[in-house]
């Protein structure tokens, strides 16, 4: 069977919400795919910020690959070996007081955890968000995000206890939170909104309107954490310490998992029928997050996302000082937005007649968000690329 019949195929039994590209991949390795014709492509998706060691790294197929043989799933009615050596892996990575884990199954669902437990928390029931933010597509966390396009045909789901703020306005939060705010929710940089990066003094200016009014400031990592940004979590470049942080995305290195992370006295809020979830937490997807905590400390892959990120963004910058195509090179890490306009798309396109997997966000913006583990060729290699294109 080939791409062409795969697509065939597709059309006829899924659902067709998705746009796809008419490729089907066979299989990777580091920051590789093959197609099913046996084309080879340079892939800066990663899945959307979710193959952070890459495709197929040895160390991850080995941890899951023993743990499929061993157990796959037990349900949360019995104690996870697996799922605690998850947390306290994942507790060896967050600034106190962090520490205590919940898992699930996805970033959305991460972050529907989140507001249940700061609506349960705190006794109260409004919810600040930000426009352009993107949470999940849950009932809830699709009333947090801040894009209409994504609420059309389901208004009637949709909570309305939210005020949305622009992003990076102070004066805008300062008076959206009031004593009936259970949480403010933001990202540390907004990706599906175009890779736009909070300030400084707003993330602080966040924690401390929440402490001052007692409610809890949410920091979604589902795609900044897990380093990046070049730090493990994109909180960090900002000197708070949130309430509570939702993960996903890289934290499985492809198995899907979700998690929260918050204090000991906050998850105290969430007693036994509280909230629980069939496969969150299970065996399989628990393995899969220990190895890749493990796998970046003993790659330094975090510091390497710091420092190639720099790089890159550096490189990017000098090719669009020369191309007024490129308005703006932005973003942390290994997270990289270039705002290019109509021309995103347009290098999208001839980005994969060369090879080269890219992905266009908020429809006018490029996102490289690639494997941790990319090679400085293949960096090299997008930026001839694109200097092609333009030239």
């Amino acid at each position: 069977m080939d791409s062409k019949q795969v697509a065939e195929l597709g059309g006829y039994y899924l659902f067709q919400n998705y746009g796809r590209e008419p490729l089907c991949f066979s299989h990777g390795e580091k920051e590789f795919l093959w197609d099913l014709e046996g084309n080879k492509y340079i892939d800066y998706v990663a899945g959307i910020a979710v193959n952070c060691l890459g495709h197929a790294h040895p160390e991850l197929v080995r941890a899951i690959t023993e743990q499929a043989s061993r157990l796959i799933h037990v349900s949360n009615l019995y104690q996870i070996k697996e799922q605690v050596d998850a947390a306290e892996a994942l507790a060896s990575i967050v600034p106190a007081p962090l520490g205590k884990s919940l898992f699930c199954n996805s970033g959305a669902e991460a972050n529907e955890s989140a507001l249940k437990l700061a609506v349960k928390h705190t006794g109260r029931g409004n919810m600040v968000a930000c426009r352009n933010s993107f949470h999940g597509r849950t009932s809830v966390t699709l009333s947090v995000t801040g894009q209409e396009k994504y609420h059309k045909g389901f208004e009637p789901l949709l909570s309305k206890n939210v005020k949305f703020v622009d992003h990076n306005s102070i004066e805008e939060v300062k008076g959206a939170i009031d004593r009936n705010t259970a949480a403010v929710i933001l990202e540390p940089v907004q990706g599906e909104g175009g890779v736009l990066p909070a300030s400084q003094e707003y993330f602080r200016a966040v924690r401390d309107l929440c402490s001052d009014h007692g409610a809890l400031m949410i920091v979604d990592e589902v795609q900044t954490g897990m380093g990046r940004t070049g730090k493990w979590f994109g909180f960090q470049h900002f000197g708070v310490v949130p309430d509570i942080i939702s993960l996903a995305k890289g934290l499985g290195g492809g198995v899907p998992i979700g998690a929260i992370v918050t204090s000991a006295d906050i998850a105290k809020t969430f007693t036994p029928g509280s909230h629980g979830t069939t496969f969150g937490g299970n065996p399989l997807a628990c393995m899969a997050a220990s190895a890749v905590i493990r796998t970046m400390k003993k790659e330094g892959l975090v510091e390497r996302a710091a420092t190639l990120g720099e790089s890159w963004m550096t490189d990017l910058k000098f090719i669009a000082n020369d191309h007024q195509e490129i308005s703006e090179v932005r973003g942390m890490g290994l997270m990289i937005g270039m705002e290019m306009g109509d021309m995103a798309k347009e290098f999208q396109k001839y980005a994969l007649q060369k090879g080269l997997l890219v992905n266009v966000c908020a429809g006018k913006v490029l996102r490289l968000v690639p494997p941790l583990i990319v090679s400085q060729g293949s960096v090299s290699t997008l930026n001839q690329t694109l200097s092609q294109f333009l030239s």
